[in-house]
């Protein structure tokens, strides 16, 4: 009785931190600007369905994309023993889920125990492609200390997670075959089995050990569970609505301001009356909270895999521009904002801004507008968003473009095209 006592403590207290913690995270997110990604259901839960469920975006890497897999699918498998373990921690019970399935039973712990060990050969290969092979997209000036380590992290904790359950099931099942007080006949263990003979042949330890281990199961997966929100690894709950609500126009399609469109039709008719569209605060962004929700969404969902960085041709070419810390960028000063907020309210402000403080210009810069970050996110992030509407900023509120775009600019107004010559003129070069 003294442990369902404990385990529940636990359970409840592992619950309320997170539902603390994420609802932090929501409300972070919901400090962005309104957007509507409601429309087009059927196609939104079809894209949701092949890029995140099927994980279509991971095949360009085969390697990665196997070894994620595993850890994919006994992540999701797995949870139903886990959903047993919760109910014997609070009911007293031991394998409750043994005499209503029956023979099924023993075919859903061999299958767990086989993901189990495809998940420890997962994790050791992402630990050596880190910290031995050390691949290049893992590197770069935004992978400081804190993000190498918590991928590190996170890799220890599923080797210890999956060690424990196994362990657990190997002393459960010598408990087993001894007959020994509730430990009942139940369950295949093609993988146990064999790690059996390395544990002690009495009884007396073999309770303690399934004991020790099956708590450092469960409490760590509640641990683990209250680490996600401070961690990367949050992407494993955010993934499928950021996928869901992906931006599903044309890529390189950009967005019209209303209250811009709406100034150049006055200006086309003079009868033309605009919707109201509420205040304008700015034209573009120049803080997190100019960014839509989707945005910050984004930025929470990204898992700094460094595939979009990979791929920039900016980058590539040694420029200072990387799509991944532009969200991890984004991703800090949010979570900056919200901090500030719960110590000091919604209104204080910290004199600090994503653009100069976060993001340099030199970076918004650099970016070619080619979309092949966008086309390289396995969950479908768009840092291009985020860097066109900084660019507006500076355009249309600072009015600093670089020279080279000035005179673009002005050539557009002066000459209807971004050339330097008149229109008149345009077609000289094919009088021979």
């Amino acid at each position: 009785m003294i442990g369902q006592i404990v385990f529940i403590i636990i359970l409840a207290a592992a619950v309320y931190l997170f539902a603390k913690n994420a609802g932090k995270i929501r409300r972070n997110i919901l400090l962005g600007k309104d957007t509507n990604r409601s429309d087009r259901t059927t196609e939104r839960w079809a894209i949701m369905a092949k890029v995140a469920l099927a994980q279509t975006k991971m095949v360009k890497r085969p390697v990665a994309a196997i070894m994620h897999f595993f850890i994919y699918v006994g992540f999701i498998i797995i949870n139903l023993e886990v959903m047993e373990i919760m109910i014997d921690g609070i009911f007293g019970s031991h394998r409750i889920f043994s005499k209503p399935l029956g023979s099924l039973y023993g075919l859903l712990i061999g299958g767990f125990e086989v993901l189990a060990v495809l998940v420890l050969v997962a994790c050791v290969v992402f630990l050596a492609r880190r910290n031995i092979v050390r691949l290049k997209r893992f590197s770069g000036k935004e992978m400081t200390a804190w993000p190498k380590s918590d991928a590190n992290y996170i890799l220890c904790i599923e080797i210890c997670l999956m060690t424990a359950f196994l362990t657990m099931n190997a002393a459960d099942y010598k408990l087993q075959l001894l007959h020994f007080e509730h430990y009942i006949k139940a369950g295949s263990f093609p993988v146990s089995s064999f790690i059996a003979p390395l544990l002690p042949d009495n009884a007396n330890s073999l309770a303690i050990i399934e004991r020790v281990c099956w708590w450092l199961h469960i409490v760590g997966i509640l641990a683990f569970l209250n680490y996600l929100p401070y961690s990367k690894h949050f992407h494993i709950l955010l993934a499928f609505p950021n996928v869901y609500y992906s931006n599903l126009e044309p890529k390189g399609e950009f967005t019209n301001m209303a209250s811009v469109t709406n100034e150049v039709k006055a200006m086309l008719d003079p009868s033309f009356v605009p919707e109201n569209s509420g205040d304008i605060s700015r034209f573009g962004a120049k803080d997190v909270t100019d960014l839509t929700w989707k945005n910050l969404m984004e930025a929470y969902t990204c898992t700094e895999c460094g595939r979009c960085t990979s791929v920039c041709p900016a980058n590539i070419t040694g420029k200072v521009l990387s799509p991944r810390k532009i969200m991890m960028d984004t991703r800090d000063r949010i979570t900056e904002v919200g901090n500030n907020i719960d110590k000091h309210g919604k209104d204080f402000t910290d004199d600090k801004t994503l653009l100069d403080n976060y993001i340099t210009r030199e970076e918004l810069w650099a970016c070619t507008s080619c979309n092949a970050c966008v086309e390289a996110c396995p969950v479908n992030i768009n840092p291009l968003e985020i860097i066109t509407e900084m660019r507006r900023y500076v355009v249309m509120e600072e009015s600093q473009a670089p020279a080279s775009l000035n005179n673009m600019f002005g050539n557009m107004e002066n000459n209807g095209a971004p050339w330097k010559y008149s229109s008149a003129d345009r077609l000289n070069w094919a009088e021979e």
